[in-house]
């Protein structure tokens, strides 16, 4: 069994380290993704933009990995079977993971899977994110949900949340960091 908890603690201060914020690490087990091997995802952003260029990818990549390999030779294995690590941006349809995610998307449309059910034992919502509020640890969520109206609930209760792609979080969504991008070129026609 992975220990989900203990990479976040080692894979975090390497994405500090290149001035990036975690948003996920996930663990894709065998039977998940029906592959030979395992994936260890690893979501993380540049705060300013709100995404990782392919070149941010690339050094996250080889920081973790130089990072892991170090803690193996020590005699700490994190991730004992064969492992993909997978490094990505969390996308325009982001996973909402952190209580900022709630407070910086609200008014967005997002689906929220709950593991303990509320408002008529649905665990299931769809609907536009109202915020969050509470102190650390004892946060509640609110969404108004498509069937059940708005409702609250705690974070800690809920299983997977993530932002549905629409035209307002397309607008609401900062231009993509074209830097380092190849200059195009446009020929005419004689």
């Amino acid at each position: 069994m992975v220990d989900t908890a203990r990479l976040t603690e080692v894979i975090e201060p390497e994405v500090r380290a290149l001035g990036f914020d975690l948003v996920r690490v996930r663990i894709f087990g065998k039977s998940e993704v029906g592959d030979d091997e395992i994936a260890l995802q690893v979501m993380a952003e540049r705060p300013e933009t709100g995404q990782l260029v392919l070149d941010d990818c690339v050094a996250l990549s080889h920081r973790i990995s130089d990072r892991m390999d170090a803690l193996e030779e020590a005699g700490e294995v994190l991730i004992a079977e064969a492992y993909r690590l997978e490094v990505s941006s969390p996308g325009i349809d982001r996973p909402l993971t952190r209580p900022k995610d709630y407070a910086a998307w609200a008014g967005h449309e997002a689906k929220v899977n709950l593991v303990t059910p509320v408002e008529g034992n649905r665990k299931a919502l769809h609907g536009d994110l109202v915020g969050i509020e509470g102190e650390a640890g004892a946060e509640t969520v609110t969404l108004e949900d498509r069937k059940s109206g708005r409702v609250s609930f705690p974070l800690a209760d809920i299983q997977s949340a993530r932002l549905i792609l629409t035209d307002k979080l397309i607008a609401a969504t900062r231009p993509l960091d074209t830097s380092g991008a190849d200059d195009i070129l446009e020929e005419q026609e004689d």
